[in-house]
């Protein structure tokens, strides 16, 4: 099971886009207050859409709780600070729930924190300059980057909704839509 965990995440949009891939992912997301926003919030509610009844949504007090509430030999940290890519762990050794944790948008996850768990930390290969990504860009590339390695277990690779053979039977009538 994959765990995305935000450490006091400060927009809501950031927040309802990665309830969007928690959602299509049958990840859980983990909340780490204090909050910047409130859950009911308009924005996360537009980006989210209606996915946040379909996700597990975790909520704790701080960086204590949720760890005395998810043991685990370890997390993988998004940061910029982090010296490999995702790419560089083998995800498919992982025999427990893998937990990405990623930090505000401002700055991040806390310091002592990562420098606890340099081994573990990552980041996405950028130019120089650049300090991030957009935080529901880095969630969705690493949720992505763990499902790729496990070769996407539990999830559809064809159209299901409107059926894995719809364009081959879409009858057009007019301008393509």
């Amino acid at each position: 099971m994959i765990h995305v965990v935000l450490y006091e995440p400060e927009i809501p949009g950031n927040t309802g886009n990665i309830i969007r891939t928690c959602m299509a992912t049958g990840s859980i997301l983990h909340l780490i207050e204090p909050l910047g926003f409130m859950m009911d919030e308009k924005h996360l509610r537009r980006a989210g859409m209606d996915y946040a009844k379909q996700v597990d949504i975790r909520i704790h007090k701080n960086w204590e709780d949720f760890v005395a509430k998810n043991p685990a030999d370890h997390y993988f940290y998004m940061t910029r600070y982090g010296k490999k890519a995702p790419s560089m762990f083998d995800f498919t050794k992982e025999t427990e729930d893998i937990y990405l944790v990623l930090g505000k948008e401002s700055t991040g996850i806390d310091k002592a924190i990562l420098k606890g768990h340099l081994e573990t930390c990552m980041r996405l290969p950028m130019v120089a300059n650049a300090r991030s990504l957009n935080l529901s860009n880095c969630a969705a590339i690493i949720v992505y980057e763990v499902l790729r390695q496990l070769d996407y277990p539990n999830l559809s690779a064809t159209e299901q909704l409107k059926g894995e053979d719809f364009l081959e039977t879409l009858e057009l009538d007019g301008p393509l839509r």
